[in-house]
């Protein structure tokens, strides 16, 4: 993790009074060496970040790509740390601070455990009922819909996710996925602060592998599925699937969900360590019969542009109707996921049906999840978080079941990301939809031609004879689409979703999907609700 920073992203949320303890106790249960004197300090969080330090941290230095975070150890000095911790690397470079310097053997493979201990939020400490939920498509959904259905229960909630952070009622832009451990134990410490008795985790690959979320025993695992993505971090499927399956151990959860929507599903069955139950939605699974098959079924009874009503069946007969405030059959599947969820975590079974059918449903907002940003009169527009093949697949059947007139297909892809998926992203969207507009997503450090270029190739490949439009950059490319629709037609824009920024040759330049599409509407005479969202482009 880079140790300076930029000072626009959200800050790290720490609890008001954190756990005071002895530099001395830190330096007994950890230390394999110390260097300099600990005297009778004491320490009240810690950081890996000096952007993040306070006074009375510990900064703790690990080898990045390009430098040891023992570089920044003077810097760490004057910002108020009161020691480093480090390997033996690091020690050399944090000597000449004046502060004392703890020598450990793996500074990020016990940062976890030390984040525990600084903030009292490891397995036997009092915490509230802790949810995580990994995969590679739904993990966003399936936590805004935990913590929906959670609310409408009573429960003061909290939340990490993709696109929030929610405490007790507070909500904060996500800087990461899942954040660093000792954000995240600090952000633990924080929420039960403040009361919160639940608390939903989106739990990336990068997060297991990265160790962030090391110390923390969740209540209820889930697995939503396994589908291509994320090839720059992993070198093949099976490394990617290796990634996730750590969450399902004794040390990291004690009860397991498992969607059986993928071929994936079975090995995790398999190698499940803890006790676990399934559920399947048939319409959607790979295997129909296998999803069928599951401790419960998730059945879809109606499909419509303001949610999808389905019914949740068990095997001894136990069965509830409702609806999902979303389109999409993957989004009635994420939404029984979560209500299984809840039943293992201990909810009572007549309590969550009494509150999902009387308040009409669940009542969760989920960001930039196939969120229709377009008026009652119109073509409807959606914009959706979705950058896979798969994502796509699935979301685009969703708005054309929906849909009485022709679909716009709106994307682009990450610059500097998995570029293996690019041919199958063109070829999937082309098929979806009835026209394609390619445009850019976040370059990075990219060519953005080069990448319009692929997704072009992909989809031409697939539909040779298909109207495909390609218009740089994005604030165009609405505007473009927009053109091309009318009553009745729809657009996806996929990609950005609750995104407020795009990454820009490593620049973070403010841009909202979601506001754009409002503006590119309004502007062709078509009516636009009030936004959910913070908006970026004042009038």
């Amino acid at each position: 993790m880079a140790n300076d920073l930029p000072s626009h992203l959200p800050p790290v949320l720490r609890p008001d009074h954190p756990p005071t303890h002895p530099l001395r106790e830190l330096a007994d249960r950890y230390a394999r060496d110390v260097r300099g004197e600990i005297g009778d300090a004491t320490l009240t969080g810690l950081t890996l970040a000096t952007a993040d330090l306070r006074p009375g941290d510990v900064f703790v230095a690990v080898r990045g790509v390009n430098r040891h975070g023992a570089d920044f150890a003077a810097s760490a000095a004057e910002k108020g740390a009161v020691a480093v911790v480090t390997d033996a690397e690091g020690a050399d470079a944090a000597a000449g601070t004046g502060l004392p310097v703890i020598v450990v053997d793996d500074p990020r493979g016990i940062l976890g455990d030390l984040s525990a201990w600084v903030y009292g939020t490891g397995r036997d400490d009092d915490l509230p009922l802790l949810f995580g939920t990994t995969g590679t498509n739904g993990k966003t959904s399936v936590s805004h819909l935990l913590e929906g259905i959670l609310g409408q229960l009573g429960v003061v909630t909290g939340l990490s996710s993709t696109a929030e952070r929610h405490i007790a009622g507070q909500i904060v832009v996500s800087r990461l996925t899942t954040p660093e451990a000792y954000e995240m134990h600090a952000l633990l410490a924080l929420m039960r602060e403040r009361g919160v008795e639940a608390v939903v985790v989106e739990v990336s690959a990068q997060a297991l592998s990265r160790r962030r979320v090391d110390g923390i025993v969740f209540d209820v695992a889930a697995f939503t599925n396994l589908t291509h993505d994320h090839l720059d971090d992993y070198a093949d499927m099976r490394e990617y699937l290796e990634a996730k399956l750590p969450l399902f151990r004794p040390d990291r959860a004690r009860r397991a969900v498992i969607s059986l929507d993928s071929d994936a599903a079975a090995e995790v069955q398999e190698r499940c360590e803890i006790p676990f139950v399934t559920v399947g939605t048939p319409a959607i699974a790979t295997d129909p019969d296998a999803a069928a098959r599951a401790d419960w079924v998730v059945e879809i009874v109606h499909e419509r542009q303001t949610g999808t009503e389905f019914r949740l069946t068990a095997a001894d007969g136990r069965t509830l109707t409702t609806i999902v405030p979303v389109i999409g059959r993957h989004m009635a599947a994420n939404a029984g996921l979560a209500i299984v969820m809840l039943l293992e975590a201990g909810y009572a079974w007549e309590r969550i049906v009494a509150t999902l059918t009387g308040d009409g449903g669940i009542r969760a907002y989920l960001p930039g999840r196939t969120e229709r940003v377009s008026g009652d009169r119109g073509p409807a527009v959606y914009v959706d978080f979705g950058h896979s093949p798969d994502a796509f697949e699935k979301t685009l059947a969703a708005v054309r079941r929906v849909t009485p007139g022709k679909v716009v297909m709106l994307f682009g892809a990450d610059g500097d990301r998995d570029a293996t998926k690019r041919h199958d992203m063109g070829r999937t969207a082309v098929l979806g939809s009835d026209i394609l507009v390619v445009t850019d997503h976040h370059p990075r450090f990219e060519d953005i031609d080069s990448i319009r270029a692929t997704l072009i190739e992909g989809a031409r490949r697939a539909r040779p004879d298909a109207e495909i439009h390609e218009f740089s950059p994005p604030e165009v490319a609405i505007v473009e689409a927009v053109a091309l629709v009318g009553d009745g037609d729809a657009i996806l824009w996929a990609g950005p979703g609750h995104q407020d920024y795009r990454d820009i040759r490593g620049v973070r330049t403010p841009y909202s999907a979601r506001e754009l599409a409002r503006r590119a509407l309004r502007d062709a005479g078509w009516p636009v609700p009030e936004p959910h969202w913070p908006v970026p482009y004042p009038d």
